[in-house]
């Protein structure tokens, strides 16, 4: 295996990981920003007011991003076992 295919396939992982995780990362950043709005607007800072909410929006994100995250992952792996004699010199 050449220094190429080892960038190439590194590479590949990379950008499907970033993808994969692009959704629940989205929806984390949106939930916290208003999560944090509401705490600054109503003064509240309990811990657990700022948990519980970004918790179940994680949830939610992944139930309903779970079955396209499968999708690409098995897309990803199967581009790379059917590429698997290509890395074998």
């Amino acid at each position: 295996m050449t220094a190429p295919m080892v960038v190439d396939v590194m590479r590949g992982a990379l950008v499907t990981t970033f993808w994969v995780s692009l959704p629940l990362l989205a929806v984390g950043f949106v939930v916290g920003i208003v999560v944090s709005l509401i705490q600054i607007v109503t003064s509240i800072q309990d811990p657990s007011f700022g948990a519980a909410p970004r918790l179940a929006a994680f949830l939610a994100g992944f139930l309903l991003t779970m079955p396209w995250m499968m999708t690409k992952l098995m897309a990803y792996t199967a581009a790379l076992f059917s590429d698997l004699g290509r890395f074998a010199h």
